[in-house]
């Protein structure tokens, strides 16, 4: 048996793709909480649109500030691709199961994961330091 400090690590190379997922891991996480807090309180469903952009923001400061940490460069160039390619991966999976089509509300997303996902990188960089 090969004792565990000789066994290689998996982890992902590219910094986008691990920031990716961070990012997917807690956006699953936050909405599993959110979807707690909807089910054990009295809080409407109406203000749901703003939570669902508040964990988005969130999971992609997670993962850009990851993006940032593992590319050492360029984090907002880094975190904000790792939140452009977030949106198209949510627009996809909103189109096919959802058959929502670009609205305005796709361009608010396309705008809030770019930033926050800039930001993160920005500060995962200097974080590095």
């Amino acid at each position: 048996m090969i004792p565990i400090n000789k066994v290689k690590q998996v982890r992902p190379s590219s910094p986008v793709f691990s920031g990716l997922l961070y990012a997917l891991v807690t956006m699953a996480i936050g909405t599993v909480v959110t979807s707690l807090i909807l089910f054990s309180t009295s809080m409407q469903e109406s203000s749901l649109l703003g939570y669902a952009y508040g964990i988005h923001a969130l999971s992609l400061f997670v993962g850009g500030l990851t993006a940032g940490r593992r590319s050492e460069t360029r984090g907002w160039y880094h975190g904000g691709l790792l939140g452009l390619l977030y949106s198209t991966i949510i627009f996809i999976v909103a189109f096919l199961a959802y058959d929502a089509g670009f609205s305005k509300q796709t361009l608010i997303l396309l705008g809030l994961t770019f930033a926050s996902g800039a930001i993160g990188g920005i500060i995962g960089v200097n974080a590095r330091r």
